[in-house]
């Protein structure tokens, strides 16, 4: 394997996790509108987890942005890096934000 495949695909795994927090953030915004959890205290047992789903569907979409993002990381190695820095810091806030508004 070479040293450049590599590197995209460190790149890109990056990219997949930061879409996967960011969009985490989206869908519990969503969620917390449309469709709000039952008060934990007063549920017994549920079939349905509503953080599990967020989760594994997430992490579906961070998956398919870190294949996207590796030929693109190939290519332009650098750019790719750069903006993944700014992309982390994005998605950091925008989960924290949910968390602080929107519980």
């Amino acid at each position: 394997m070479k040293r450049d495949a590599v590197g995209a695909g460190a790149i890109a795994l990056g990219w997949g996790f930061a879409v996967a927090v960011a969009a985490y953030a989206v869908v519990r915004a969503i969620q917390f509108f449309l469709y709000p959890d039952p008060n934990p205290a007063t549920l017994v047992w549920s079939a349905h987890s509503g953080f599990f789903w967020r989760v594994w569907t997430v992490g579906y979409a961070g998956g398919i942005a870190a294949f996207v993002a590796f030929p693109l990381a190939l290519t332009r190695p650098d750019a790719a890096a750069r903006t993944l820095a700014s992309a982390v810091a994005v998605a950091a806030v925008m989960l924290a934000l949910q968390t602080a508004l929107l519980p």
